[in-house]
């Protein structure tokens, strides 16, 4: 089972009363997602909508999106579940201090897929990584090909440490989560 201790660090980010580091997420009608706050599995089968604050427009952002308590929370063997990987993310522009949205058109590494807990399990963690991307980033290098969606072979126990190793990514810019089954 891999360690991820980079998402121990960046869950950090958020705990106690700085919310600076705390990624804005629009989950189908719930806008302004607090972490932890519960969203109904029905209302979180389409990728979220991504903002920031004071985010520099010629900087590109990546998203990685993991299901931290798979199967159970009590029994997490099979977790992390990757959802999501999303390159080409770019800022509109703003002043500083204000919020901005992320967009990407640039396909994805790993396609979204929505909460999926099995029946009777507690709620899980669905939690969102936002990442500088690193100058050159070639998604196409880590993508299923011709644009197919990933396997669940691929996804199952994802090791976030080895994976930002090897895409050279930096420190987690900023997180957010919400629960859901």
């Amino acid at each position: 089972m891999p360690t991820n201790n980079s998402v121990k660090k960046a869950l950090s980010l958020i705990e106690g009363d700085d919310k600076s580091k705390v990624l804005g997420l629009t989950v189908g009608k719930h806008t302004n997602v607090q972490p932890g706050q519960y969203i109904p599995k029905a209302d979180a089968q389409s990728a979220p909508e991504i903002t920031f604050t004071s985010l520099p427009s010629d900087k590109t952002y990546l998203v990685v999106g993991l299901d931290l308590d798979a199967p159970f929370p009590s029994f997490g063997v099979l977790g992390p579940i990757l959802h999501w990987i999303q390159p080409g993310f770019q800022a509109t522009p703003a002043g500083e201090g204000e919020t901005v949205s992320l967009k990407s058109s640039a396909p994805f590494v790993a396609n979204y897929i929505g909460p999926a807990p099995p029946p009777g399990s507690s709620p899980h963690r669905y939690t969102f990584f936002l990442y500088e991307q690193p100058e050159g980033f070639d998604g196409k290098k880590y993508a299923p090909p011709d644009g197919k969606n990933l396997g669940n072979a691929k996804r199952i126990r994802y090791d976030l440490d080895a994976w930002e190793k090897e895409a050279k990514l930096g420190p987690v810019l900023a997180v957010n989560y919400f629960n859901s089954n």
